[in-house]
């Protein structure tokens, strides 16, 4: 298991702002100041299937390599790359991008672990059903990273099976002695264990009213705690009303993102008030 107790390694080149939030009254520390956005800069990298690896009978696991992946930067656990898949028909028709979560990027070992659902008829689905070794992939970015520190007091990571890979690598990245609630939405077949060094409290639902039916039995543990939601827009959408409305939790100290739309195509974005 892989655990890390610092802060992810920056490139000097790139460029970190604070993300910004409202001045705290005196004597009080906004938990959003200590949240830092880092920019990188935007490459496509063709890079080649070095392994494939079936992780559950949903979840497939491919490992990508490549002298491109070299300078390739990933600071946080939910980081997004694009995925550009060719048309594939022998026609003049664009490329199909998707946003995809770099599970495990190793620098040394020069190699970026990308996992993919491998239910739906899409167009990331159907590649990773039939990817073999040496195929090529073309892979851009990340364009930036928006980094969580380390050591809140306890942390709340929530989601569906989307969310999964970012969640189960930022569990290995919280060191010994910090506190993580997790609540996820997984099909029983693609449920496994999820490695950590800190003290983790999971619990699995099987359907979005249950996911917030978990929420809303929580107690929100004293001290500064960061929650991160992703997932379908309406339920994550949902999930943050029941945190900031209903539990009382800091609408400065969460981050909820859309990684998908009911009914939408390639749809992706953060979710505010």
């Amino acid at each position: 298991m892989s655990t890390n107790s610092k802060e992810p390694a920056l490139n000097p080149s790139i460029s970190l702002t604070p993300s910004p939030s409202p001045s705290p009254s005196q004597g009080e520390t906004s938990p959003a100041r200590r949240v830092q956005r880092v920019r990188h800069e935007t490459r496509r990298r063709t890079l080649q299937v070095k392994r494939v690896e079936d992780l559950s009978p949903g979840l497939r696991r491919i490992t990508l390599a490549g002298d491109e992946l070299a300078g390739f930067v990933s600071a946080s656990f939910d980081d997004h790359v694009k995925l550009i898949f060719d048309a594939g028909d022998g026609q003049a028709r664009p490329a199909v991008m998707r946003d995809y979560t770099p599970r495990r990027h190793d620098a040394a070992a020069g190699e970026l672990d990308i996992v993919f659902a491998l239910h739906g008829d899409g167009p990331a689905a159907a590649w990773a059903a039939q990817a073999t070794a040496c195929q090529p992939l073309v892979v851009a970015g990340p364009r930036g990273s928006f980094v969580i520190p380390l050591d809140y007091d306890w942390h709340l990571l929530a989601g569906d099976e989307t969310a999964l890979p970012a969640i189960a690598r930022r569990l290995e990245e919280l060191p010994a002695g910090a506190r993580a609630i997790v609540l996820l939405m997984v099909a029983p077949a693609d449920r496994r264990p999820l490695a950590s060094a800190a003290d983790v409290r999971l619990q699995w639902v099987d359907d979005g009213a249950a996911l917030l039916a978990a929420a809303r039995a929580l107690d929100l543990p004293a001290g500064e705690g960061y929650a991160w939601c992703a997932g379908e827009a309406a339920l994550m959408a949902a999930l943050r009303r029941v945190l900031v409305d209903e539990k009382g939790h800091d609408r400065h100290a969460i981050r909820a993102a859309a990684y998908w739309k009911q009914g939408a195509i390639a749809h992706h974005e953060n979710l505010e008030a």
